[in-house]
């Protein structure tokens, strides 16, 4: 007889969801529900997490179903709500105490999922309505809830205790102890005969009917497995649970030299895990460790120390190199995995990575659990670091800060990697990378943090990623992470610990958590700074990115978060003076530069000046957002648009400590406001895209130039003209503003965007060149920012400049003061001007600027940072008596100035200023000039080559 064996689910812990039982989280009828049923869904808000418990208003839900093109167990398709929304087609039913009742007439076709894909289980959540984070009923442990559909006439499950189907693991843990009965119930859609084992030994069966029940006595300790067997025909199902009863938590010391997390040990094969879980009754670890396969047993419940604030156990027989993935099992019910681990495997997100971001990523362990999972790796490949690093100095920084996911259509650090050259030709000396700790969800800016150890994986693997800061470290550029410790979310293992279901919110003892937030710009978990065990957190998280990573320092988000005084809705009262808050600062502070002396500690702050005064003369930069008066400016609206915010003197500051930005990823781009809002004046209007180009670079021309450390965000020196709220269906909606943005290399073909671009480069290098940056922390200012004609002037021992722009849309004729007299050279366009009086009344025309110096920088004249680069260039024929050609390749589009010199160094004439198109070009050389030798440079903002050139021709 050839038999069909089904295998339902092996469980380590009992089910999650209810069916017709009495008393279950959820019930539901028909009780094996077909994908064309109708059917009715019973919620009881007292089992569970309790989020809805109580509740009074009106109740919807959240609907969708996994089916056979689903990427996992939780990648929920087809759902036809809102979240948060009230569509009255999703409003379910009060049938009073704690119930909420929800019908579906016909599910394929209620949802419209296609034919040609299996239904496999009907995913649902009941919430409020009306609401971003709405109140929401989920299992205990806040995953989201299923209903089984099945797909053949015969099927199984357990009724008592509930069990899941095999395609969502089990929640909710079986209440069982030693002596006291458990009872259990298996049901079948047809009659079967049934036989029912314990431990592998049969105890009971039945014959052709739809159900098998017992009273099991379980008089002894120790772990148990419960299977039902149905046979029908040739056709042989089976379910099974498995379970621990019992068990004695043994009180022992930690171990020397161990600390919170996962602690490696000589030799390989052990690992020792520490978890910080003060007041639990029972933890156990589970896993693919050897002896355990998820199983909550005798062997691998955790020790817990005297003082019952820890929980501790050394795992043993390890394969060297080999990837575990584990949880821990807290009071028998809650899976969370280590909060410091440095890899996790995410059941409702791995899928969707592919496999060039993050090859041969180990598979969710589908079926064995739920939840976040912690991987755990014994003579883990290591990073070979190639290049020592000396970080540029704090106040003279250029940072780009960018989003991985928007920058590079790979989003990944190999491709970033390669991709370092463009950094290089830009002059900048820093990027900012935008929170890359593991987040929930793929698609994000990362400011939803879950694991603080992690690297997430969407971008690739950590080795990757140190791959990346190396090649960084070897072009001289340093790496600042973008550090979220204001808040996390509710997969952050610490907030799940000691969680208030009922409330949706950290539980009132959670040692890392404030119930409520205390200030009104939260999101997520709102850390409490102050508690010791947060702040314990805090500096193991700084210090390890800071050596694991060889980071060189962080930008901290919403800094002047880090509060305990209770404003949870008073903006002002939340930026006053907070003596708390300075002194959590400079304790962070003091930690870092003892981990990494010279790390930068960059803080999004925005408080009163007088605490960011305090924290800059600690030595902590502060960002200073002025894009309001750039825009303003660029738009050509100048009665809003002041710059002086972006001085530190301005201030009252005594150090450059100000990280000034036009735009960053928080704000709208200069260029989209230029093309939709800008002022005109006749034929004169900023919407013209050449035009607002060239405010472009006026604007940069003051921005870059002025004192202090500066941000660019990606793209703004290509004239990024897409709007930070554009959606992926390219609408403007400010629901997209998170939504993936277009990327930018198309812009390298425009040749204006390449002058914009090169000037970027221009003016960074010249900011750059010792020339300039001689002493530039000590430089005089002096500068009139608020009017139409603005002007700065930055005056060292070495060199003085004078930047001036016109940024109304009419003429303007305004005074302007030089420091000296004499003749003064243009940055811009290489001319020079004489200035015989120090004030000189001078005419501009609307988007006029001029960046004036009292030495030649220009092109023509190399300043000092310029360099000799490789390019594929040759003058043929050379030597030439006729006509001969200069032929070059270039990897990009790019302005470049072409000079002829003589032998004698005297300067024939500009060959060419202007765009060059990326690949090959060629140029004329003239006729007509005396016999002889001469020089021909090629050169552009990143540097120049050079090539003689013999000319036997006869004038």
């Amino acid at each position: 007889m050839k038999i069909k064996i089904i295998w339902i689910g092996l469980w380590c812990m009992a089910g999650s969801l209810g069916f017709n039982a009495h008393g279950q989280l959820l019930s539901w009828s028909p009780a094996f529900p077909k994908a064309t049923d109708a059917i009715k869904i019973t919620l009881d808000a007292s089992k569970g997490n309790k989020g809805l418990l109580d509740f009074s208003g009106n109740v919807y839900v959240h609907i969708g179903v996994i089916t056979s093109a689903s990427k996992n167990g939780t990648d929920w398709r087809y759902a036809p709500f809102t979240w948060g929304g009230t569509a009255p087609a999703s409003q379910a039913l009060s049938k009073g105490q704690n119930k909420w009742e929800y019908s579906i007439p016909n599910l394929r076709s209620f949802l419209n999922v296609p034919a040609n894909e299996t239904i496999l289980s009907l995913a649902i959540l009941f919430r409020a309505g009306g609401c971003t984070n709405c109140a929401a009923q989920r299992n205990s442990d806040g995953t989201d809830m299923y209903v089984p559909i099945y797909n053949d006439a015969l099927a199984i499950r357990f009724e008592q205790p509930p069990i899941i189907p095999y395609y969502q693991p089990a929640i909710e843990p079986i209440q069982a102890a030693v002596g006291q009965p458990l009872s259990v119930k298996a049901v079948s859609s047809q009659p079967v005969n049934w036989e029912l084992k314990l431990n592998q030994q049969t105890i009971h069966q039945n014959i052709a009917q739809d159900s098998i029940s017992m009273v099991l006595n379980l008089a002894t300790a120790g772990n148990y497995l419960v299977t039902a067997i149905a046979t029908q025909g040739n056709t042989t199902l089976r379910d099974s649970f498995s379970f621990l009863i019992g068990g004695t938590v043994i009180t022992a010391a930690l171990p020397a030299g161990v600390n919170p997390g996962i602690n490696y040990e000589a030799g390989d094969t052990s690992v020792t895990l520490v978890l910080n879980a003060p007041q639990k009754t029972k933890v156990a670890v589970i896993g693919d460790f050897p002896g355990n396969d998820w199983t909550e047993n005798l062997d691998h419940l955790m020790f817990n120390t005297p003082d019952k604030q820890y929980w501790w156990l050394r795992l043993t027989g390890l394969i060297p190199g080999k990837e575990y993935a584990f949880q821990y099992l807290i009071d028998g019910s809650l899976k969370i995995t280590d909060p410091y681990v440095e890899k996790v495997l995410d059941p409702f997100n791995d899928g969707f990575i592919p496999a060039s971001a993050y090859p041969q990523l180990m598979p969710y362990p589908t079926a064995k659990t739920s939840g976040m999972v912690g991987i755990f790796q014994t003579q883990k490949p290591g990073y070979n670091w190639k290049n020592n690093f000396t970080r540029p100095d704090k106040t003279n920084l250029i940072v780009y800060e960018m989003l991985l996911r928007d920058f590079i259509a790979n989003h990944d650090w190999n491709t970033l990697t390669d991709s370092l050259n463009y950094f290089s030709s830009l002059g900048i000396n820093a990027i900012e990378l935008m929170p890359v700790q593991e987040f929930d969800g793929n698609l994000s800016w990362g400011y939803n943090p879950a694991f603080f150890f992690a690297a997430d994986k969407y971008y690739g693997p950590e080795n990757s990623l140190k791959r990346f800061i190396d090649s960084c470290h070897g072009r001289g550029i340093a790496v600042i992470l973008d550090m979220v410790l204001n808040h996390a979310t509710n997969s952050c293992p610490l907030a799940a610990l000691y969680w208030d279901g009922a409330n949706n919110r950290p539980a009132a003892d959670n040692p890392w958590f404030n119930p409520v937030a205390r200030h009104p710009f939260n999101v997520f978990n709102d850390f409490n700074h102050e508690s010791p065990d947060t702040k314990y957190f805090s500096t193991r998280v700084m210090e390890f990115w800071l050596k694991e990573y060889r980071i060189d320092g962080y930008r901290f988000d919403l800094s002047k978060g880090f509060t305990q005084k209770n404003n949870p809705t008073d903006v002002n009262a939340w930026s006053a003076y907070d003596a708390g808050r300075v002194n959590i600062w400079r304790q962070y502070y003091d930690s870092i530069q003892r981990y990494s002396p010279g790390a930068y500690v960059i803080l999004e702050h925005f408080a009163d000046n007088a605490e960011e005064f305090s924290l800059s003369e600690s030595g902590m930069l502060l960002w200073g957002n002025v894009n309001h008066a750039y825009s303003e400016a660029t738009k050509g609206n100048v009665g809003a648009s002041n710059f002086q915010s972006s001085l530190y003197t301005q201030k009252g500051w005594i150090k450059p400590h100000l990280v000034s930005y036009m735009e960053s990823h928080d704000e709208e781009r200069l260029m989209y406001l230029n093309l939709q809002f800008g002022n005109s004046s006749g034929a004169y209007s900023t919407k013209n895209f050449n035009t607002a180009i060239d405010r472009n670079k006026m604007a940069a021309s003051f921005f870059l130039l002025s004192p202090g450390p500066k941000m660019i965000w990606q793209f703004g020196e290509l004239g990024y003209d897409y709007s930070i709220n554009t959606c992926e269906n390219g609408t403007i909606n400010n629901s997209c503003r998170l939504d993936n943005k277009p990327l930018a290399w198309p812009y390298l073909n425009n040749p204006k965007r390449i002058e914009l671009l090169d000037w970027y480069k221009t003016l960074i290098l010249f900011r750059n060149s010792k020339m300039f940056n001689n002493n530039f922390s000590k430089s005089t200012i002096s500068h009139r920012l608020g009017t139409a004609v603005k002007y700065l002037s930055i005056q060292s021992d070495s060199i003085k400049t004078v930047v001036v722009g016109n940024f109304d849309v009419n003429p303007v004729t305004s005074n302007i003061e030089f420091p000296k007299t004499g003749i003064w050279y243009d940055l811009k366009d290489n001319t020079s001007i004489s200035i015989t009086s120090l004030t000189t009344n001078m005419s501009f025309q609307p988007g006029e600027y001029h960046v004036y110096t009292d030495k030649s920088p220009s092109l023509s004249t190399p300043v000092d940072n310029l360099k000799r680069i490789d390019l594929v260039a040759r003058i043929t024929p050379n030597p030439s008596s006729g006509l001969a050609r200069l032929e070059v390749n270039l990897d990009h589009p790019s302005q470049v100035v072409i000079l002829l010199t003589a032998l004698d160094g005297k300067q024939v004439s500009p060959l060419y200023r202007g765009f060059m198109p990326g690949g090959f070009n060629q140029l004329n050389l003239p006729h007509g000039l005396a016999q002889g030798m001469y020089l021909i440079t090629f050169q552009t903002s990143l540097g120049y080559t050079s090539l003689k050139w013999i000319n036997t021709n006869q004038p």
